[in-house]
């Protein structure tokens, strides 16, 4: 059995919900949430996406934004964006 037909196979990105695009797009941070890895783009669509009561969706989504804005931080910890790569 190869790596592409096991459970944890590349999957591709998760899709993001409409509420996370409108608030992105509400607060112009569509730009810094996609210059985020990959790993974290999946990680906080899975977060959000697992908020079950609508006060925790909104509280998680306040985080997220909040997060997303600042730029050096994820899922409440310190995080530093790798050097921009050039030529």
């Amino acid at each position: 059995m190869d790596a592409m037909n096991t459970p944890f196979g590349n999957r591709g990105p998760k899709p993001m919900p409409g509420f996370v695009r409108t608030a992105l797009a509400k607060h112009k941070l569509i730009g810094a949430f996609r210059a985020r890895p990959e790993y974290q783009r999946d990680g906080y669509m899975t977060w959000l996406d697992g908020a079950r009561l609508p006060a925790q969706r909104l509280q998680r989504l306040a985080q997220f934004l909040d997060e997303i804005g600042k730029g050096d931080v994820y899922m409440g910890e310190p995080w530093t964006p790798p050097p921009p790569v050039t030529k």
